[in-house]
């Protein structure tokens, strides 16, 4: 399959694109990984349809982009392969990531994309929204931009921290679930590593404070920014069916699974890729050291 067979179509102007003339069954060329590479750039996430896709091919596919991410520290895997996350949830095991969040970001050096694939899916509900975490910087007043660029913000464990404190009075798994997290400190603006641009990096789920401010005026600076990321300008909302597939650039974008398919089941299976291979690539070639 060449590059030239591959058809991308925006879903809006700020955000998502639909792929067809893909078959991910099969093993792509060297030019249609480019064209779906060029495609996630443009679009920050892209959503491609009606696939047959097995564990084999969803980790060769999510491996052509660059390094996978080691078993996530919290969520069960697929049988047989531990480096695909099985996001299974019913009325019985509801979902822990329905809120805005950038992924693994307590992590030093966060994951650059995540590939998804929906194996199972409610009749109605379940949908999943991404937002342009550019186009949310460059909305930001002009004084804004130049007061946050040169802030650092603590990232830690978040929600995540209810796995670790229901029926507990000592605060001793907390602890444990806090050293096996771990935190990081993110510059509050980025810098893309490929297209060069700024973006916000803040989320609600992992990150907790300004670094040199007080609780109260870090809490006051975050709820700000969490504000203005809401207006649904920023976002793109995808309905999945069966064998539909979504990979995102998690450098820039954050994202949101809706949780209102209860009693209804839903079943996806996600890779992470943490080392974009084309950046590392060309930081090896350059003989420089690339930031991701």
């Amino acid at each position: 399959m060449s590059g030239t067979d591959i058809l991308v179509t925006p879903l809006t102007p700020i955000i998502g694109a639909e792929i067809s003339g893909v078959d991910l069954s099969a093993r792509l060329s060297a030019a249609a990984q480019d064209s779906i590479y060029q495609a996630l750039l443009d679009h920050l996430v892209i959503f491609i349809r009606d696939q047959e896709i097995s564990p084999e091919r969803h980790l060769a596919f999510a491996e052509s982009f660059g390094e996978l991410d080691l078993p996530h520290p919290v969520y069960p895997h697929v049988p047989g392969h531990d480096r695909i996350v099985k996001l299974a949830n019913d009325e019985d095991n509801p979902p822990g990531t329905d809120e805005w969040h950038t992924d693994l970001t307590f992590k030093q050096d966060p994951p650059f994309a995540s590939v998804l694939v929906a194996r199972e899916v409610p009749a109605t509900g379940g949908d999943t929204l991404w937002r342009n975490m550019y186009a949310v910087y460059d909305d930001l007043p002009k004084e804004m931009k130049s007061y946050l660029e040169p802030l650092k913000a603590v990232h830690e464990m978040g929600s995540f921290r209810n796995r670790f404190t229901k029926g507990e009075t000592t605060g001793e798994k907390l602890l444990e679930g806090m050293q096996r997290f771990g935190c990081a400190i993110h510059d509050v603006v980025k810098i893309h590593p490929v297209t060069g641009r700024k973006f916000l990096y803040i989320n609600e789920s992992f990150t907790s404070h300004i670094e040199g401010e007080s609780t109260r005026e870090s809490r006051r600076i975050l709820d700000y920014l969490i504000d203005r990321m809401g207006r649904p300008e920023f976002q793109v909302r995808f309905n999945w069916r069966t064998g539909s597939m979504a990979m995102w650039d998690n450098r820039c974008t954050q994202h949101y699974a809706v949780a209102d398919y209860a009693p209804a089941f839903r079943c996806m299976n996600r890779v992470t890729v943490v080392k974009d291979r084309r950046v590392e690539n060309a930081s090896t070639e350059e003989g420089v050291r690339v930031a991701v």
